[in-house]
């Protein structure tokens, strides 16, 4: 976040911060395409993967609806690329309080959790993680796709910075992200 190209972030904004040299660098220009290949990816795939697999909650509450889970989920991402146009600043005055309430009923409902077993904030210790990358071979090299996919998360909030700024970011991600993310996973644990 402290890095940026004149307020913008980003992944694109970096590689041109490195390609401003008059030296033609190949290694440079390799990264640059394999880091808009990365985003051209995650900005196709994230926001179906993340309509759909909201909705297919319904499933578990109401199986009847099952048939017009897809439906419903590209209804929504139509209606959310027709806006688009007209601004990010409005999409996100109409989403943030939404965000704000989601990241609180998932921290609440981590709290749960994690008042009957405390013990499980152990599992943030960095030892586990390691001791289990280096004990399961080909499995440990397909979680580290999950890991993969937080990197894609924290470019985005990179690249956000051009929108909303560093210290917006900062402090949403320190003070309601970050804590309602690891209340709800480690929560999520004395179920499994």
């Amino acid at each position: 976040m402290s890095i940026d190209n004149d307020g913008e972030g980003g992944i694109l904004a970096l590689m041109a911060l490195l390609g401003l040299k008059k030296h033609k660098r190949p290694a440079i220009v390799a990264l640059r395409l394999f880091g808009a290949a990365l985003i051209y990816g995650d900005g196709a795939i994230t926001p179906a993967i993340s309509v759909l697999s909201a909705l297919e909650g319904l499933n578990i509450v109401a199986p009847a609806l099952q048939p017009w889970v897809l439906p419903a989920a590209v209804t929504i991402l139509i209606a959310l690329f027709l806006r688009q146009p007209m601004g990010t600043a409005r999409i996100g005055k109409a989403f943030g309080p939404v965000m704000l309430l989601w990241f609180a009923a998932i921290a609440l409902l981590g709290l749960r959790g994690v008042t009957f077993h405390p013990s499980v904030f152990a599992a943030f210790n960095p030892f586990y993680a390691i001791q289990y990358l280096f004990s399961n071979g080909l499995t440990s090299f397909l979680v580290m796709g999950g890991v993969f996919l937080c990197v894609t998360g924290a470019e985005a909030l990179y690249a956000d910075m051009g929108h909303f700024g560093p210290k917006p970011i900062r402090i949403s991600w320190t003070f309601i992200v970050f804590p309602s993310l690891v209340l709800n996973y480690a929560g999520q644990c004395p179920w499994c």
